[in-house]
C-alpha cells in the first residue's frame, strides 16, 4: 500500500512541474492539479494572470475549471447526467497555500482534500492568514495537508521573485 505522504509527494511533483511552465510566461510559479479519487488527472494548472490578462487566472481556478469540465464530459459519454461542478471525492495538490479567491473556489466545489506546498503568510486563506477550507460557518470543510515539499515549492517561488526584482 502506498503511504498518504508518498502519494502526496508524487502528486506535489506534478503540480511543481505545472508551477515551472508558468515562468514562461513570466507568470508567478504556481501550479495546481485536481486529481480523482483514483489518482488519475482530472485538472491541471498554472498561474496564468499575465498570459491571460485575467486576475482569476490562478492555478487552482484553472485546475478545477479544467477538472469540471471533464467530469461533466465524462458522466455525459457514460450516458448519465450530472453537473460537473461537485469534484467530490477529488484531492487539489497546490504548490503554494490557496488564497482567499481559490479558498472560496474549493469550497463552492466542494473539494474535500488540499494538498499544498508551501505556506503563503501574506495572503493565504489555508490557516495562515484566513482559513476559509475549514470556516465551520461555511456549508463544506476541507481536509487541508500543508508543507508537502515545502522547501521546494518555496525555493521556486524566491527564486522568481529574486529573478524578476533583479530586472525591475
Amino acid at each position: 500500500m502506498v503511504s498518504a505522504d508518498s502519494k502526496y509527494d508524487a502528486w506535489m511533483g506534478l503540480a511543481l512541474a505545472e508551477a515551472r511552465r508558468a515562468l514562461a510566461t513570466e507568470d508567478v510559479p504556481i501550479g495546481a492539479v485536481v486529481l480523482g479519487p483514483d489518482g488519475a488527472v482530472l485538472g491541471s494548472g498554472r498561474n496564468q494572470r499575465e498570459e491571460l490578462g485575467d486576475p482569476t487566472a490562478h492555478a487552482e481556478v484553472v485546475a478545477i475549471r479544467e477538472a469540471a469540465a471533464r467530469l461533466r464530459d465524462l458522466r455525459l459519454a457514460d450516458g448519465g447526467s450530472g453537473d460537473g461542478w461537485r469534484l467530490a471525492d477529488c484531492t487539489l495538490v497546490v504548490t503554494l497555500e490557496p488564497c482567499a479567491m481559490c479558498a472560496g473556489a474549493i469550497v463552492l466545489a466542494r473539494i474535500p482534500r488540499v494538498v499544498f506546498g508551501a505556506w503563503d503568510e501574506k495572503a493565504g486563506a489555508a490557516g495562515s492568514v484566513f482559513d476559509v477550507l475549514r470556516e465551520r460557518r461555511l456549508n463544506h470543510w476541507v481536509e487541508v495537508y500543508a508543507g508537502v515539499r515545502e522547501a521546494e515549492c518555496g525555493g521556486l517561488l524566491r527564486d522568481f521573485f529574486v529573478g524578476h526584482r533583479s530586472r525591475l
